[in-house]
């Protein structure tokens, strides 16, 4: 008499993703972004100035292409906290970007969960190659930053990309040849900015993802 067994499901399961699993995943990747019509459908407040805003974090975080600079504006627009960090995640998937983004909010401004109407809002610079027009990594940072308001009490507010062809406000049409991508930071002439961090948690959960 001998005795066996049998290879478990698990166990007889390939390692490797099926065809089926990618494309699911990358269904789930394309769920996970806005396109521009969504975008400006969703009530993004209008920035009053968005040149000095622009100017602003150009200046303070002299961002090159793959930065991202995320930002807290009280109900004057005048910055509270803002932070850069490197995009080093392999994939487009806003689920990650919101999670860089959180993490980034968690460390430079306190969450206003508490609040029955968010006061403070959130803005995203995204120093990119390419010329102005909306990619589908622009519609994962969309959703990502609109996701990170949401958990981290916040109002969501414009999303910006800066290319050598100047900064534009995806889903409002404004937009500007200075600063640019290759342009020089102006000189900061307003009141002493906030510290500008770089790095961090942020940069950290971008890296852990493009490990998997």
């Amino acid at each position: 008499m001998t005795f066996g067994f049998a290879p478990s499901a698990a166990a007889s399961k390939p390692e490797s993703p099926t065809s089926a699993e990618l494309s699911a995943d990358s269904a789930h990747r394309l769920a996970r972004m806005l396109e521009p019509a969504e975008w400006s459908a969703a009530g993004i407040p209008l920035l009053r100035n968005p040149r000095d805003v622009v100017s602003g974090l150009h200046s303070r975080h002299r961002p090159t292409p793959l930065t991202a600079i995320v930002a807290v504006l009280d109900p004057d627009e005048r910055l509270r906290a803002s932070a850069s960090f490197s995009r080093r995640a392999t994939v487009t998937d806003g689920w990650v970007f919101r999670n860089a983004l959180l993490a980034q909010l968690r460390r430079i401004i306190p969450h206003d969960l508490r609040r029955r109407t968010p006061v403070r809002t959130a803005v995203l610079l995204y120093c990119r190659d390419g010329d102005a027009r909306w990619t589908q990594e622009d519609g994962a940072w969309m959703w990502g930053l609109r996701d990170a308001c949401t958990l981290h009490g916040l109002r969501c507010g414009a999303y910006i990309t800066l290319t050598r062809d100047g900064w534009q406000v995806l889903g409002e049409g404004r937009g500007g040849r200075r600063p640019s991508a290759d342009s020089r930071p102006e000189l900061f002439t307003g009141a002493e900015p906030p510290v500008a961090r770089t790095g961090g948690a942020a940069s950290d959960v971008l890296r852990r993802a493009a490990a998997r």
